[in-house]
């Protein structure tokens, strides 16, 4: 499959139950699990139309999703501009390297442009490899380490 085989689009309400297996698989590569409530909520949001809210893109091949981004614009104090944070990202492990991750983060940059955003930036685990090989190649590695609330 190369990415031309693929179309990233706009989540729609018909994609709930894919959505649900693609991102109940994500949390689970990060070890995490999260009552049905979430999986509701966030949904609603990702097809809301609060500027505030997430966004979401998914990869279809043939009419299956394989792949899916989540990803907010933001004020930041030091930028005019909102910047975009790229919140999650995943592709099916049958489509793996065949460009779903690269598609979908362009698809973003592309957002991020449109609406003006001069940054795009995300995070990941040190372990993820496989991603980071990917990351590496279409973002710039950061000094910072993240710190939050316990």
């Amino acid at each position: 499959m190369s990415q031309t085989d693929l179309n990233v689009r706009s989540l729609r309400a018909t994609d709930h139950v894919s959505w649900c297996a693609l991102w109940r698989a994500y949390l689970a590569f990060y070890e995490t699990s999260l009552p049905e409530a979430v999986y509701d909520s966030t949904f609603a949001r990702l097809l809301g139309d609060d500027p505030q809210d997430f966004h979401g893109l998914v990869a279809e091949k043939d009419g299956v999703l394989v792949g899916l981004t989540h990803y907010v614009f933001h004020r930041h104090c030091w930028k005019i501009e909102n910047v975009c944070y790229l919140q999650d990202l995943y592709a099916d492990p049958s489509a793996r390297g065949m460009g779903v991750g690269r598609a979908l983060i362009e698809a973003v940059y592309a957002k991020a442009d449109a609406a003006g955003c001069p940054s795009v930036y995300w995070t990941t685990q040190d372990f993820n490899h496989t991603a980071r090989q990917l990351y590496d190649r279409i973002g710039q590695l950061t000094p910072f380490i993240k710190y939050q609330r316990g």
